[in-house]
């Protein structure tokens, strides 16, 4: 029996997910809201060669004011510049932990499975010839980094108190004086 993954819908924002794209101006540093993920990603993949700045949006300059601002009112993740686009027909998502210490990428493949590493797309690629031409450096699982000042304070408070309660259970019983 052969069993595919069901895609979710990608009009119910899930707790986790990413709602919102933006880029930072080469020139002033200021944030600017970027429409669609493909438009961020094609960004990004030639962000070393071809900085972001203000002037690509219409009727935007640099004197005009932030679209966004780095705080803690939303978590904001920062990705590394110059990863590959997602392949055409492929989905890549990243997800948040619960405990926000990190991201998780996968790859949501044309046929429904879900790729987590690298060796799992050559297994699927070596299974799937319709997709030989792509090749293995087409996906990245590199994920981005969580500005930890914009991390909810409750999360921070409960990452506080986990922290603290395995010191206490670290402790080998023994006293100082």
């Amino acid at each position: 029996m052969n069993k595919k993954q069901k895609i979710q819908d990608d009009s119910k924002p899930r707790r986790g997910a990413i709602d919102l794209y933006a880029a930072q101006c080469g020139k002033c540093q200021k944030w600017r809201s970027i429409a669609t993920k493909e438009e961020y990603e094609e960004l990004r993949c030639k962000f070393m060669d071809d900085p972001y700045t203000c002037d690509r949006q219409p009727n935007v300059t640099c004197d005009d004011p932030a679209d966004l601002e780095c705080d803690a009112t939303r978590t904001w993740v920062i990705d590394k510049p110059n990863l590959p686009k997602t392949p055409a027909g492929f989905k890549r998502e990243l997800i948040l932990r619960s405990d926000y210490s990190k991201l998780d990428a996968h790859y949501l493949t044309p046929t429904g499975k879900k790729v987590r590493c690298q060796g799992e797309v050559v297994q699927f690629l070596e299974k799937h010839p319709e997709y030989q031409h792509l090749k293995l450096d087409d996906f990245n699982f590199t994920v981005p980094k969580i500005l930890e000042d914009t991390i909810p304070p409750e999360v921070r408070r409960k990452r506080a108190e986990k922290s603290a309660s395995k010191k206490d259970n670290d402790f080998d019983g023994k006293r100082k004086n």
